[in-house]
């Protein structure tokens, strides 16, 4: 129940890398005979990315991941349009890998202006407008919120950056593989997206960059991708990032009506069953995977160990702040007192999830926390105030 935080490797997946990790393990940048299948295969890698989302192939780059295609594309665009502005424009709710760029950067003297948003994690399209300076370079805002599943107006926020001359960066780690994406009919300039989101490996991902778009590089070294992202590739990775999501794609409308179903049969359920729960995220405009509730007078930490006991994985949140003790900078933004934002949680469903696991884990829920909640002094002070 915590597929937002990673996905299983699919077999279809994990068979198309096998033969690159030993086999056809020449290196990309070789010219002899067996470097050839490393480099036919990244072609046909970056093919399979671009079709999927309206690209074109020259216009994918690999990356090690999300993070590292989220801060290329941030401080790419903010070192090569230096002489041109410093002035950036984010959300609240963005990843981390979004925030702590930008909190870097506003270290080195660019402006960020941090967007609201509404109670459903939705930014305003005309607070978005009125933001735009004329030194303003970058619009970075999230496809979809990894926490509770708000998918925003990419289209019109893509439509708005153009109509200023602006570059627009969507992180679409969590959309890619479960939401149809055009990155020409949405005017999307650069898109981030991570393999081991859509069931395939881990360490890989891709930044789409749109011809046309200079931006600068973030590693330096040899002249893989074009001169503008060194290392040598990974290129079993590369294979499992191409096939998982053609494969994504390929099942797209079958999964996601699977997805959509359990989704709101698990919300409806925990809201009958459960009171004084809260679901967090817009509720039609959201991930199909992704339930977000937060549950009055407990503790999400207490929740998610209690879970566990039964073998039920989830999160109060995002995985990279799981460590963490605060309560989610995304549940803060969208208005919720800290007393009700330590309550969340979040489970986010897949494709080999079934209705009998989905009822499984509602019963648990419903236990654990009128457990939890008779041992709560809050919960104790309410009930004697009724």
């Amino acid at each position: 129940m915590d597929h937002a935080a990673t996905t299983p490797v699919r077999k279809e997946v994990l068979d198309e890398m096998m033969p690159y990790f030993s086999e056809y393990y020449g290196n990309p940048s070789s010219i002899y005979y067996l470097s050839n299948f490393s480099k036919i295969a990244i072609d046909k890698a970056r093919e399979r990315v671009a079709k999927t989302i309206n690209a074109e192939k020259n216009e994918i780059y690999f990356t090690g991941g999300g993070t590292e295609a989220d801060n290329w594309a941030i401080k790419g665009i903010a070192s090569k349009l230096r002489d041109k502005g410093n002035h950036i424009i984010t959300s609240k709710i963005e990843h981390h890998a979004i925030l702590h760029t930008c909190e870097y950067l506003e270290k080195n003297g660019f402006e960020v202006t941090y967007l609201n948003v509404d109670e459903y994690g939705m930014i305003s399209l005309d607070e978005l407008e009125r933001s735009i300076k004329d030194n303003t370079i970058l619009i970075s805002i999230m496809f979809a919120n990894n926490e509770i599943g708000t998918i925003e107006p990419i289209k019109e926020i893509g439509s708005i950056a153009r109509k200023h001359n602006v570059i627009f960066h969507t992180d679409a780690v969590q959309a890619v593989g479960s939401l149809p994406i055009d990155v020409k009919d949405m005017n999307i300039d650069l898109l981030s997206m991570s393999a081991h989101k859509l069931y395939g490996p881990k360490g890989v991902g891709a930044l789409y960059v749109r011809k046309g778009i200079k931006i600068d590089s973030l590693i330096h070294g040899g002249a893989q991708e074009k001169n503008k992202r060194a290392g040598t590739e990974n290129v079993p990775g590369i294979v499992g990032l191409g096939k998982a999501i053609e494969l994504a794609y390929s099942e797209l409308e079958e999964n996601t009506a699977k997805l959509v179903e359990l989704r709101d049969y698990m919300i409806k359920n925990i809201q009958n069953r459960i009171p004084e729960v809260r679901l967090n995220g817009h509720p039609t405009k959201r991930l199909p995977g992704n339930v977000n509730i937060c549950f009055r007078y407990i503790e999400g930490e207490s929740l998610l160990l209690s879970l566990d006991m039964y073998k039920i994985e989830a999160s109060s949140g995002s995985a990279c702040t799981s460590g963490s003790l605060d309560p989610s900078h995304v549940l803060l933004a969208i208005g919720l007192p800290h007393e009700i934002a330590h309550g969340s949680l979040r489970l986010s469903l897949g494709i080999k999830n079934t209705k009998e696991e989905v009822d499984f884990v509602i019963d648990k829920l419903v236990t654990i926390v009128d457990r939890l909640r008779q041992m709560s002094p809050l919960y104790e002070k309410n009930q004697e105030g009724k």
